[in-house]
């Protein structure tokens, strides 16, 4: 059964966002991603059309790191609920996540109002808004013991 954060309100339509993301680390750090109004990702995003979650994570890696990753083991699925107040949208975020075995920069980000950190794991897990995205971290932690 897959972890599910948030609760849906009752009486609101939600949208279904599907995600892909990826923990990429070096040494003891992980990389997150701010986006401008302060919240913090693991990188990745919305699968478009009939994107694969291959070709979505190269795509968002490219977006929003420069980065080619080469894409290791799969961590799960784990689900948001919640409300965007920039998109004025509830949504309802099923993510699927993975652990990046490799990673090059090979370029400036596309996405120029995104920053990007390299935290350490127990920052990352502070930092990080959505629900899902701390569980993948954590799932990461397991597979690396």
């Amino acid at each position: 059964m897959k972890p599910i954060f948030g609760q849906p309100e009752a009486g609101k339509t939600y949208k279904t966002r599907k995600g892909v993301y990826t923990v990429i680390s070096r040494e003891d750090q992980i990389v997150i991603v701010e986006a401008p109004n302060g919240a913090c990702f693991l990188p990745g995003g919305e699968i478009e059309g009939n994107e694969t979650h291959a070709e979505a994570l190269a795509r968002e890696m490219l977006e929003e790191l420069g980065f080619v990753i080469e894409i290791g083991a799969y961590l799960g699925e784990a689900a948001d609920y919640f409300y965007s107040r920039f998109r004025d949208t509830y949504f309802y975020n099923p993510g699927y996540f993975y652990i990046a075995d490799s990673w090059q920069s090979v370029a400036e980000p596309l996405e120029k109002t995104n920053k990007i950190h390299w935290v350490s794991v127990k920052e990352a897990l502070v930092r990080l808004k959505r629900g899902s995205h701390r569980w993948a971290v954590l799932q990461w932690i397991e597979k690396n013991r």
